[in-house]
């Protein structure tokens, strides 16, 4: 069962404090409630996190999942390399200068469940990585960017 959510929001930062939270994937539980634990397994040559275990839990699902990262000047990209819960995931930030100097964030994930869910669930599931991908980030980003 494939499902995909997206959303796209300006944040009243500059672009490369976004990629600075992205990039502290391990903070990923201080302003992403789905999750509860994020390690930085393997670095890329130029010390970006590679691959990362994560433990999530959203409603009645929890998964322990191992994500490959890339990265690009203003991107994050991450792909499933092994889930309980999931069979496969994808997901991307993009991150580009916003109207009025901030940044303008795109959010896009796509999930495949091993089990079949009911539709309520899904839907729950989809908003609460969309309020995540727009709330959590905006609120972490926000609070680095007045440090």
């Amino acid at each position: 069962m494939s499902v995909s959510a997206k959303t796209e929001f300006d944040v009243d930062a500059p672009p490369s404090v976004v990629m600075e939270v992205l990039m502290d994937v391990e903070s990923l539980p201080e302003w992403s409630g789905p999750h509860k634990s994020a390690t930085v397994i393997e670095e890329h040559d130029d010390g970006a996190p590679k691959r990362v275990q994560v433990s999530v839990s959203l409603g009645p699902i929890s998964d322990d999942q191992l994500l490959d990262y890339t990265w690009t000047e203003n991107s994050c990209t991450w792909d499933l390399v092994e889930g309980n819960q999931l069979s496969s995931q994808h997901g991307v930030y993009t991150v580009t200068e916003g109207k009025g100097g901030g940044a303008h964030v795109k959010f896009e994930l796509e999930v495949e469940l091993k089990v079949k869910l009911p539709g309520l669930i899904v839907r729950q599931a989809q908003k609460v990585a969309v309020d995540t991908a727009k709330k959590g980030l905006s609120a972490e980003v926000k609070r680095r960017a007045a440090d």
